[in-house]
């Protein structure tokens, strides 16, 4: 069945995403391309298997195939990421996050993780989520725009969790993940790492790897790895280590805490792609792309400040890049609607101390996944900076015009047309 004579709306929309993606300069953090191989994974027929369970204990026939990939997905995440046990079946970070925490943690059990506007994540005991309603969440902040580690340890002491969440979603430096261990283990708490935002330079040894220090890890595996909307939930040496309550090990734990606990039927096709992405992930030229987005990063961050703006923390250890737009007089959601018309997506984000709504919020994120796997290094970075910093001194003199959007969105497109978007020629269409 041909998708474009049977449903020309749907194929037009497609295929108009297809267009835009090639003419957008992407600075968002929280993307990353996917290989033609993985998206053609995620839609294989293994996506018309439903078998509740793990491979060679399921609750439904027909599933031998599905085994065998589901396995290959398992064992290349322990490659890729020097893990002795993994999951693949968490539908996201999110779902993986959700199943540790119901395994770690009792109802109301108390939970220590970043706070929202520090750049921890919903996740992590937000009062928006389940797990800062289901569990009692207590939060640690920054000190001079870093993680207050004194403050992890001070709260630590006064709140016994049993459980440390070390991980962020938009916090640009590197976490020591063995001062966390350290708090946690002062106060006899699991040490859980959620490395969803840097897992692709953790995989490619440009971040430290949290796997041994921390007792359970969990990440997404789009964003930088390249695959589809999906989770991983992995452990290194604590793997065997007894779960809280007599429950057998971590990782029995883990997998009862997936399936039934938190999940039903796992996504066939998903887990195909993850396992493609993460063979991917096992080659060459990603700890390529890895080093390029670290650079990229650094670069952008220091043609930002070049220009004079406020850089949170100063610069970056992986890719992302924070904007506080306050001395600007800049709403972050201004700002992000003034660069998607001139062709450059960043979003809208908030920063310590932030007294405005997250819809509308006082910076703004970005970061270099995109522009790293379209080729672009450092010099391409300034290019970047300076186009940014075009659009955002416009809208704070409050000179955003059309003469500014048109000028602006021909240098995104003529920096985009010498770079192009891999993978996805316009000329295969949907």
């Amino acid at each position: 069945m041909n998708l474009v004579d049977e449903d020309p709306e749907l194929a037009g929309a497609l295929a108009a995403e297809v267009r835009a993606q090639h003419d957008t300069l992407a600075l968002v953090a929280h993307a990353s391309l996917a290989d033609p191989s993985v998206l053609a994974a995620a839609g294989a027929v293994l996506n018309n298997v439903t078998a509740e369970g793990y491979p060679g204990a399921r609750y439904h026939p027909g599933a031998a195939r599905f085994d065998v990939v589901e396995r290959l997905a398992v064992a290349r995440a322990k490659a890729v990421f020097g893990a002795r046990y993994a999951n693949a079946q968490p539908h996201s970070c999110s779902s993986a996050n959700l199943a540790v925490l119901v395994g770690l943690l009792p109802p109301g059990g108390v939970l220590l993780g970043m706070d929202l506007d520090a750049g921890g994540h919903l996740t992590h005991g937000a009062p928006a989520s389940v797990t800062g309603r289901h569990f009692r969440a207590v939060h640690y902040g920054l000190a001079g725009g870093l993680i207050d580690y004194d403050q992890v340890a001070e709260l630590a002491r006064a709140h016994r969790p049993a459980v440390v969440v070390a991980g962020a979603s938009s916090y640009p430096r590197a976490l020591d993940y063995r001062r966390f261990r350290a708090i946690a283990d002062s106060v006899g708490a699991y040490l859980v790492a959620d490395i969803s935002h840097v897992a692709g330079l953790v995989a490619a040894g440009e971040h430290p790897s949290p796997i041994d220090i921390a007792h359970v890890t969990t990440t997404s595996t789009y964003k930088q790895l390249g695959g589809p909307r999906g989770g991983l939930i992995m452990s290194g040496v604590e793997h065997d280590r007894p779960g809280p309550g007599g429950t057998g090990t971590l990782a029995e734990l883990m997998q009862r805490s997936v399936f039934p606990r938190t999940q039903g039927t796992p996504n066939p096709g998903a887990i195909a792609a993850k396992a493609r992405a993460l063979d991917l992930a096992l080659r060459p030229d990603f700890r390529s792309w890895a080093r390029r987005v670290a650079a990229d990063a650094r670069a952008l961050a220091a043609g930002l400040v070049e220009r004079g703006h406020r850089v949170l923390t100063g610069g970056t250890d992986n890719h992302l890049v924070l904007l506080d737009l306050r001395p600007h007089g800049v709403t972050g959601v201004v700002a992000e609607r003034a660069l998607e018309g001139c062709g450059i997506l960043a979003n809208r984000n908030r920063v310590p101390g932030d007294t405005r709504p997250p819809l509308v919020a006082s910076g703004l994120r970005l970061g270099t996944n995109v522009v790293a796997r379209r080729g672009m290094g450092p010099a391409e970075m300034a290019r970047c900076a300076e186009l940014v910093h075009v659009v955002l001194a416009a809208v704070a003199r409050d000179r955003f015009d059309g003469e500014v959007r048109a000028r602006v969105r021909a240098e995104v497109a003529a920096l985009c047309a010498e770079f192009p978007l891999p993978f996805y020629p316009l000329e295969v269409g949907v």
